[in-house]
């Protein structure tokens, strides 16, 4: 790996600045909406954290709930969610309520995903994988390279053996037998300048997509033994790409409001248009977006917004939440509800974002 380069907000590498602090993708996308001040504590606190850290049990607080939160999603019925100094955090009824996990790690967590309703894994700083076979009760460390320096940002597994990791300076890394043992398969992608890799998806009977730094696109047509560099339709980061109900459909999205729909596994792209309320488009970057089980999609991002599409993606409503919070990741509840996670920690709220209380 080449020494890494420390990238501007123009995403341009700094020649011969050289840096040892690599950041989470949802961390950087979330540097929008934090003061500088707020927006440099969750990279940096991973960064300064000690092989101790990662080798401590997470610690158990009151205020867990309403920390930094970047990753949600379902085993199940059940909301796992995971964020800073190692946070799990797992809810059995909606949402209402949540219980801290038992976690190995005090390391930022960026990423969840879980295959039924027992096994699931999650990722983060120390290019760690956690594992757990009880719907996110407990967790076990399978994987982590304190030398890679760099973190993993987003997983990916098609069933309970095969898995795919993506991460900084362009790590992928490859599971099949269940995250007992990874694979650095790296060099599967035509990424000579290392980009970052922020998010990995699915796309129905197409393969896999990853975005990244800069625009990136990569597809898999065979779920990640072989990959193809695509031309994006945009040089600015990407941090989230979503898969939809139909074939070969995909949405890529990122910084500065920048949403685009390809219905041919990213071959060719239209951007979505994202007006405001007061008539405007949308300028803040998107983080994470959401296929819920009824086809609807949901994108969030800085400044409170919640993207709502009933259409696959061809038109979305927009919220800003009044509270401006930045959000890194959305589920649904369950009861016809959302769970929001980002600056603050869990957020219920309605089907189209605002928040539970506003709509009593």
């Amino acid at each position: 790996m080449r020494e890494p380069l420390w990238r501007t907000s123009s995403e341009q590498p700094v020649s011969g600045v050289r840096s040892s602090f690599p950041m989470s993708r949802k961390s950087i996308s979330l540097l929008g909406a934090f003061s500088f001040l707020m927006m440099s504590l969750a990279p940096l606190h991973a960064v300064a954290a000690t092989d101790a850290a990662s080798d401590a049990n997470s610690i158990i607080s009151a205020k867990a709930s309403s920390s930094l939160l970047l990753s949600i999603a379902h085993a199940g019925k059940r909301l796992v969610a995971v964020g800073d100094h190692g946070h799990i955090l797992y809810s059995d009824d909606a949402g209402k309520s949540w219980t801290q996990a038992t976690v190995p790690t005090r390391q930022l967590l960026t990423s969840v995903f879980f295959v039924n309703d027992k096994k699931g894994w999650a990722v983060g700083h120390d290019a760690q994988v956690l594992a757990t076979t009880d719907g996110g009760t407990t967790w076990v460390r399978q994987f982590e390279d304190l030398k890679r320096e760099a973190p993993l940002l987003d997983i990916w597994f098609q069933d309970e053996n095969h898995g795919v990791a993506v991460g900084a300076y362009g790590a992928l890394l490859e599971t099949t037998d269940g995250g007992k043992s990874w694979e650095d398969v790296s060099d599967r992608l035509d990424n000579e300048d290392q980009y970052h890799l922020n998010a990995i998806t699915a796309v129905k009977d197409s393969g896999l997509f990853v975005v990244g730094e800069a625009g990136s696109m990569f597809r898999s047509k065979d779920w990640g033994q072989t990959w193809e560099k695509l031309q994006g339709p945009y040089e600015g980061s990407l941090f989230g790409a979503t898969g939809t109900t139909h074939a070969g459909t995909v949405l890529a999205y990122g910084l500065r409001g920048h949403l685009f729909r390809s219905t041919d596994f990213g071959s060719t792209w239209q951007q979505v248009s994202l007006p405001t309320a007061n008539g405007g488009a949308l300028e803040f970057g998107l983080s994470e977006g959401s296929l819920l089980d009824d086809g609807t999609i949901v994108v969030v991002g800085h400044g409170g917004s919640v993207l709502e599409s009933k259409d696959d993606g061809v038109s979305f409503s927009v919220v800003n939440r009044p509270d401006r919070l930045s959000l890194a990741g959305v589920s649904a509840a369950g009861d016809g509800n959302l769970v929001l996670v980002g600056q603050g920690g869990i957020h219920l709220a309605s089907a189209t974002g605002a928040e539970l209380a506003e709509q009593q």
